[in-house]
């Protein structure tokens, strides 16, 4: 299954800068059976575990996270870039390389004792899934997981979700 997936995902050297392999997954989107096997291959996992809510990344997380969410019948909640959600919200904050970045969620997105998963397509540094567990946890939700399609294993992300149930599909 993995090396399906990975030949449908494109490599562009030196994206967005220099020197950085970008693995882009808009070529497996396109791909009916692909995308299928993304899919399950994320989802899998969690049939049966008792998942309440899945909550999606911006903006990939979106696109893998609601369709987690139906293949295990729960709903689904976006965590956004600050600004871009109507109600009222709490926000997280994350250092990035060179300063620092926010992500906000409803704050009724998620209901005390909430069983959660977190999806979003690439696990890098951890910053964004970090930021997303602590918003989760601060509503009063029990995360049971996070789920990844991509891990970029040299870039050490798993070290900012120790004590955490990781499940990644493919790693690079």
């Amino acid at each position: 299954m993995t090396d399906l997936l990975k030949q449908r995902i494109r490599h562009v050297q030196d994206f967005p800068k220099t020197g950085i392999l970008f693995y882009d997954i808009t070529t497996l989107l396109q791909d009916p059976q692909g995308f299928k096997a993304a899919v399950d291959s994320m989802a899998d996992p969690f049939h049966g575990k008792g998942i309440e809510l899945v909550v999606g990344i911006e903006s990939r997380g979106f696109i893998f996270g609601s369709a987690v969410a139906d293949r295990i019948g729960a709903g689904f909640s976006p965590v956004r870039k600050p600004g871009k959600l109507p109600s009222a919200t709490i926000k997280a904050s994350y250092a990035l390389e060179y300063g620092s970045d926010s992500l906000e969620i409803h704050e009724d997105a998620v209901r005390k004792g909430q069983r959660v998963l977190i999806v979003d397509d690439l696990l890098a540094t951890g910053g964004t899934a970090r930021a997303t567990l602590d918003l989760v946890t601060g509503l009063g939700g029990e995360v049971y997981a996070l789920a990844f399609l991509i891990e970029l294993v040299a870039l050490n992300g798993r070290e900012r979700l120790t004590g955490q149930r990781l499940h990644t599909v493919l790693k690079y």
